[in-house]
């Protein structure tokens, strides 16, 4: 049993090397990155490593901040399972911040063989027992960005800024540049993709608010995904053409598919707002400083949106809204009834608030 550390002990800390454990998923990931600063201002002297899921390691590498990342093979098998560990053994890390508090996080953890190991109350499947220093006022309740930023806080830090920093090349930004190249503005990034069905707001609605956007303020249509979710966002473009009044065609660049995440940040920081389900564009684009919509509705607002108040979400209001189900619980007529029962009029007048209180309607006036 390892001695339990007191929370006012981590300022007093002089750690040489630092593992920050968050392998997943990207809107936790994004949330998770304005930390790097705090850390290395409170331990400057102190190198910082990230464990981060294969897949995501490109969007925190380069960070002025941290020292490497460190990937994890989520399906790698034990061959790769046993070099994670081992690496984790050999860096002989001083401090160790699980932010992720599962079982394979925990596993992590205690490979590390740290003195001191730091994690969140919403810790389950075991990996609380790997820690030795508990973050209060950390639960679930809490907005999941409040939840991490609670690490700031208790290093007497929470007066730093946010800074959701993305280490693009010029070479990104080369890309990004051409791809909105002549696009006239404003430019509404469009997001209708995620990784649960019931995070989906369908992709008809989608497109007619799109049409009703392009209607009143002209400009430029984004539509954005990953290579998964290149069928949805083809389907949302087909449908905002059917749509469109004959005799206009709306400017449409559907790049679904077509981006490394380095280049979907360069490209989300050149926009004019966002439009997207609860997913990790969403969380990308707001950590930007884009004003963005966000769509929920097996899920909160209040619990997985990103923080401020330039930002505008949007929720359901079936009675199981929030419920965080992956699949919907119903049957029959009431099957994702959280999609169905959130209209476009209510998405649209939460857009029109949201261009109007960023100060973007003076671009589309």
């Amino acid at each position: 049993m390892f001695r339990r550390i007191p929370v006012s002990e981590l300022v007093q800390l002089q750690p040489r090397r630092i593992c920050l454990i968050k392998p997943s998923a990207l809107g936790d990931v994004v949330q998770t990155l304005p930390l790097l600063p705090v850390l290395k201002h409170r331990y400057p002297g102190a190198e910082i490593s990230w464990v981060v899921n294969r897949e995501l390691k490109d969007l925190v590498e380069g960070h002025p901040a941290l020292s490497d990342a460190i990937s994890f093979e989520r399906r790698g098998g034990w061959s790769a399972w046993g070099n994670l560990l081992g690496t984790l053994r050999k860096r002989r890390f001083d401090l160790v911040i699980d932010l992720q508090g599962l079982l394979r996080t925990g596993v992590m953890t205690l490979a590390t063989g740290a003195p001191v190991r730091v994690g969140l109350e919403t810790a389950r499947e075991g990996s609380h027992l790997t820690l030795n220093c508990l973050l209060p006022e950390t639960s679930r309740q809490m907005a999941a960005h409040a939840r991490y930023w609670r690490v700031a806080e208790c290093l007497g830090l929470g007066q730093m800024s946010r800074e959701t920093l993305i280490a693009t090349s010029a070479a990104d930004c080369d890309w990004s540049e051409l791809q909105l190249k002549d696009l006239p503005r404003p430019i509404i990034a469009v997001h209708p993709g995620a990784r649960w069905e019931t995070k989906r707001w369908p992709v008809e609605k989608f497109a007619e608010l799109m049409r009703r956007a392009d209607h009143l303020w002209g400009g430029s249509l984004l539509i954005l995904g990953s290579k998964a979710e290149r069928h949805d966002a083809d389907r949302v473009h087909q449908r905002l053409q059917e749509l469109s009044t004959p005799g206009h065609t709306p400017t449409v660049r559907n790049l679904a598919g077509q981006s490394t995440l380095k280049q979907l940040s360069a490209l989300l920081s050149r926009v004019d707002f966002a439009i997207s389900n609860d997913s990790g564009p969403m969380h990308l684009a707001a950590g930007l400083g884009i004003p963005t919509l966000g769509i929920f509705t097996c899920t909160s607002a209040l619990r997985s949106g990103p923080p401020g108040d330039q930002h505008e979400m949007i929720s359901t209001a079936v009675s199981c809204a929030a419920g965080y189900h992956k699949i919907c619980p119903h049957r029959g007529e009431n099957h994702l009834a959280c999609l169905n029962e959130l209209d476009v009029e209510r998405v649209w007048a939460g857009l029109q608030r949201l261009v109007h209180k960023s100060g973007t309607a003076r671009r589309v006036a």
